[in-house]
């Protein structure tokens, strides 16, 4: 019973940890009109949450070793439950900004504290495969869950009940911390000067690369110089991370380690499949959105995520074991691949019934991936020293959080690049002169016949509404090539892993061959 308690309050800690965020951008549309924002000042208030949220999450373990994780984890959510009193106080835009950085930091550590609190209870030869598969599969809960609930929060209060949900959360939480404690590691001074240094060039550096990748999009790229020296300092600054933790004997990241073959590999194998998952969020929630849909139509295909990362959970859990690791990526590929495949043969008329199937394999394939990737690298920094798990770490949040935006990123300019191909194109088809286009034009303008008596004015109202049908058909077929990207990732990252894997047994496959020909 108490096993049960310890694991539900992790999920519990993953789902504050990751409402705070799910709720602006999930509820972007319809949150930023009572909030007085524009759209681009509501997305400002996602980059002000993951400047610090990129990388707070670091000083967890030396903090734990120095401070006890007790009083750390106490402060953490009892910070995050003043952000969230405060939040309903707060109306300007600046406040606003400077309310969600605070969130931002103080919910950072609370994923972590997620993972240990599902893995205390569990008996240390399934920490790496029953609880690594809970933690992962309660932390992808939030963007579904936020979903669900979202239309009728905002029903009863608008954003406040956003928020006064997102507290009530973080105050349960804090109440099963405080009653639920972990195992603490003896307390020792292990955070020195030169730690905070480096770790604030570090949060620089991944904060500066998160606010780019998130709003890059919206001010377009070559658009704003600003985007272009937000980049630099962001390289500026890890590079001076990089030099300070070479020159020191007491890493706080072993950089020599990070950049190894098989870590390199292992970060290559994690950035690329968190970039095709953005097929997910950014691909198949945002076309749907486009396509005029609000969480009240998608919440069917929130509850297929949610079924299928469970189910995958539960799977992975029972037939994860050492050495299986490339079957499991191999099957997780081709399902990502099928999926995105599916997906790529949308119309404007497909609704998100069309959609199950299709996403129940990508969060089907999330499932899959992740935990074996995760005990990989987790078993590579024990095998060195429990020290190594940090700089793990860091492998681990680069791919997954940097990953994630950098998908969003290059999804949304993928999307806007091919929508002005597509438009460009179905435009150069159409012309006045063609009797189908000279009737469709007709027959928009007839709709407003009973407000608009000008037949001038009855055309220039059908030209409109003819322009934004092929700008709708235009993003449909650009959505379509994303989908068919992702496939292509998904087939190419396949065939790398099947090649490594043939090329890790040449020897043993040299042998059977020749067994055969000499039977």
């Amino acid at each position: 019973m108490l096993t049960l308690v310890y694991i539900m309050t992790g999920v519990l800690l993953a789902l504050t940890q990751g409402l705070g965020l799910s709720f602006i951008s999930t509820n972007l549309q319809q949150i930023a009109g009572p909030m007085d924002l524009t759209q681009t000042e509501a997305t400002w208030l996602m980059a002000a949450y993951l400047f610090p949220n990129a990388s707070l999450t670091l000083l967890l373990f030396k903090v734990r070793a120095q401070y006890g994780l007790r009083n750390f984890a106490e402060a953490a959510i009892a910070v995050y439950v003043l952000v969230c009193v405060g939040h309903l106080w707060v109306g300007d835009f600046n406040s606003n900004l400077a309310m969600r950085f605070v969130a931002g930091a103080a919910a950072a550590p609370i994923s972590s504290l997620a993972f240990l609190y599902i893995l205390e209870p569990i008996p240390p030869q399934k920490k790496l495969n029953v609880g690594l598969c809970i933690a992962l599969t309660a932390l992808a809960l939030p963007t579904p869950v936020t979903g669900l609930i979202s239309p009728s929060l905002l029903d009863l209060g608008d954003y406040h009940a956003l928020y006064l949900v997102e507290m009530g959360v973080a105050m349960i939480s804090l109440a099963l911390v405080y009653l639920l404690p972990l195992n603490s590691v003896p307390r020792a001074k292990v955070i020195s000067g030169l730690d905070i240094v480096s770790y604030l060039f570090l949060a620089v550096g991944l904060g500066s690369f998160a606010v780019a990748l998130t709003v890059g999009r919206i001010y377009w790229w070559r658009n704003a110089d600003w985007l272009a020296w937000l980049i630099i300092t962001g390289i500026v600054s890890s590079l001076i991370f990089a030099v300070i933790e070479l020159n020191r004997k007491t890493h706080l990241v072993d950089i020599r380690w990070v950049t190894s073959r098989e870590i390199l590999h292992f970060t290559g194998a994690l950035l690329v499949f968190r970039v095709a998952l953005s097929e997910q969020s950014s691909g198949a929630v945002a076309f749907l959105r486009n396509l005029g849909m609000l969480n009240e139509q998608i919440a069917g295909l929130y509850w297929v995520m949610i079924i299928g990362a469970v189910i995958s959970g539960a799977l992975c859990a029972l037939i994860m074991k050492p050495g299986r690791e490339p079957m499991i990526h191999a099957v997780a590929l081709l399902l990502l691949a099928v999926g995105a495949y599916m997906d790529s043969q949308s119309t404007i008329l497909t609704r998100p019934e069309q959609m199950y199937a299709s996403q129940l394999l990508v969060s089907f394939a999330s499932g899959l991936f992740l935990p074996p990737a995760l005990a990989i690298g987790m078993g590579a920094a024990l095998k060195r020293g429990p020290s190594y798990i940090l700089s793990f770490l860091i492998v681990f949040l680069v791919t997954q959080k940097v990953g994630g935006y950098l998908g969003s990123a290059l999804y949304g300019t993928f999307v806007t690049w091919r929508e002005q191909f597509h438009s460009v194109r179905l435009v150069s088809d159409l012309a006045s002169t063609d009797p189908q286009v000279a009737q469709r034009l007709r027959q928009l303008g007839g709709a407003y016949a009973r407000v608009l008596t000008d037949p001038t004015q009855q055309t220039t109202q059908g030209a409109a509404l003819l322009a934004r049908q092929v700008q709708q058909q235009a993003y449909a077929l650009a959505y379509n090539d994303s989908f068919l990207l992702t496939t292509y990732l998904a087939l190419v990252a396949l065939a790398c892993l099947l090649i490594h894997v043939a090329w890790r047994h040449r020897v043993r496959f040299t042998l059977f061959r020749q067994a055969a020909e000499a039977a």
